[in-house]
């Protein structure tokens, strides 16, 4: 793989072991928290084993290596093509992110050379003026502790006033759609951003912040050691609090996940096919089980 927007971080952990190395620093303790400081809490499984046993050919067993000098990661034009793509993506403007330099590069894709199945088509309205700035007015809260006059429009399409604490944003693939969580208002916790009409920041400190509890559930997957599904699915998951852990000729992957997102888990879940297994809870596996005779009753494959 010459470069992932995620698992790059593979790449900077090796470069940073190779500069150690170099400097005589040998020791598992360092490398080890080189890689969890530079990579995700799983590559404990695949980084230094792989370097160790010269799977990787970069430093040999006796931990020495023939590079004279410190890896430098300049941007290759992959990834110039894929940095120009990913600045195509509507979504990119509404954090006001400025890539430069690309003006002369074609991008690796285009949202035309794609299509995700499983997902609404009423997405949120990221090209519209009054959209993006309400999106920035909420981050911009949320960024330095502001709290929000919010005006809206509900369910019934009735227009409705609050004042409220921004807590977090949530983006649904599924479904999307940006929501916001908010706290100081006995009604509403959640807020759809595309039903915002009106949106401001003030400084009075007159609510309590009590953030809404996230309700999390536990997943455990049962990963077969085949067709790169495990590294599929740390990408896929990759967004998620998870943990991974080796077992006799599979991977044991625990996940937690917002309730909420229930639906969309079982959606993502099914799209790995007979590669990943359910182990618990019951209830999920349950909600597998009654996808799939859905599916075959419809004779949908």
């Amino acid at each position: 793989m010459i470069f992932n927007e995620l698992y790059s971080a593979y790449y900077n952990s090796v470069a940073k072991i190779i500069a150690a190395v170099i400097d005589g620093k040998t020791d598992d303790e360092t490398l080890s928290k080189i890689v969890s400081d530079n990579a995700f809490g799983e590559s404990m499984l695949t980084v230094l084993p792989s370097i160790k046993s010269e799977k990787w050919q970069l430093i040999k067993s006796d931990m020495t290596t023939e590079l004279k000098h410190i890896p430098s990661m300049p941007l290759t034009l992959i990834q110039k093509q894929w940095l120009k793509a990913v600045s195509l993506d509507p979504r990119i403007k509404l954090f006001n992110v400025q890539i430069t330099g690309l003006e002369k590069v074609e991008p690796l894709f285009t949202p035309e050379d794609y299509f995700i199945y499983d997902k609404y088509g009423d997405g949120d309205p990221y090209d519209d003026e009054n959209y993006g700035e309400h999106f920035r007015t909420v981050l911009y809260a949320l960024k330095n502790g502001k709290n929000l006059k919010i005006e809206m429009l509900n369910r019934r399409g009735n227009t409705v006033f609050m004042k409220c604490v921004p807590e977090r944003l949530e983006y649904s693939e599924k479904d999307d759609k940006f929501r916001l969580a908010v706290s100081g208002n006995r009604f509403i916790k959640t807020v759809n951003l595309a039903r915002i009409t009106k949106c401001r920041v003030f400084d009075d400190p007159v609510f309590h912040s009590s953030a809404p509890k996230e309700k999390l559930e536990s997943l455990t997957l049962k990963v077969r050691e085949e067709r790169n599904t495990l590294e599929r699915c740390m990408l896929h998951f990759a967004h998620f609090e998870k943990r991974a852990e080796k077992a006799d000729g599979h991977y044991l992957l625990h996940i937690k996940f917002n309730s909420d997102d229930e639906p969309e888990m079982v959606i993502r879940v099914l799209s790995f096919g007979p590669t990943v297994e359910v182990m618990g809870p019951a209830s999920f596996k349950n909600k597998i089980i009654d996808k799939l005779k859905s599916q075959k009753s419809c004779e949908l494959n």
